[in-house]
């Protein structure tokens, strides 16, 4: 059900490009560093990641446009709790909408609503002893919401060059007390929110 969620949210996101005739297809690709609100009881850290995927954009002749994403971002962070350190990597779908204010026709400002839907989690460096705890995906909710929003420069016809944050409003984790072995120690609570900043590259044809 979640995933069904999942899937109609994208369409609803992606609807209003459509309605366009003018549409641009582009590819990006770049840096993730990633970091998590609300764990500072596991000492977390930033990590470093990737994203890459695919886009329809709006030509950047007016004032106002849309751009629809579909990318495979792989985030996270590190831990250090109760003498145990490890990483948690996670690797997501994203699929942001948003509203582009274009700037002269080189400059974008990008700012709108993101969906995402965890596809692989995996944790070096820990575990609770429990085999049905330790299935990581069974800890996380799959389903996250928030905003994302950045600058975009096109500096050559095509080529472009961007940086954003996506800012998540979704716990990562579900409910510690259906965890049948206990909390793990790289758990930092049902509050952790993911916050993410990405550096970019791209063409759009």
């Amino acid at each position: 059900m979640k995933f069904k969620a999942f899937v109609i949210t994208a369409v609803l996101l992606l609807a209003p490009l459509y309605s366009s005739a003018n549409i641009g297809l582009g590819l990006k690709a770049g840096l993730n560093f990633a970091n998590v609100t609300g764990a500072s009881s596991i000492g977390a850290g930033s990590r470093s990641g990737f994203v890459v995927g695919v886009f329809l954009g709006s030509p950047s002749m007016g004032l106002l446009g849309f751009r629809s994403e579909l990318l495979f971002s792989r985030q996270g962070y590190d831990f250090n709790s109760n003498a145990t350190t490890g990483s948690v990597k996670l690797d997501y779908i994203l699929l942001p909408s948003l509203m582009v204010i274009n700037l002269g026709g080189i400059a974008q400002i990008q700012a709108g609503a993101q969906v995402a839907y965890l596809l692989k989690g995996t944790v070096e460096g820990a575990s609770t002893g429990d085999p049905a705890t330790d299935k990581i995906l069974d800890l996380f909710n799959r389903f996250d919401y928030g905003l994302a929003g950045g600058v975009e420069i096109t500096p050559f016809k095509g080529f472009l060059f961007g940086a954003r944050i996506n800012v998540s409003f979704g716990n990562m984790y579900k409910d510690p007390s259906t965890f049948a072995g206990g909390t793990p120690s790289f758990f930092p609570g049902v509050n952790a929110k993911h916050n993410v900043v990405q550096l970019y590259t791209g063409y759009q044809f």
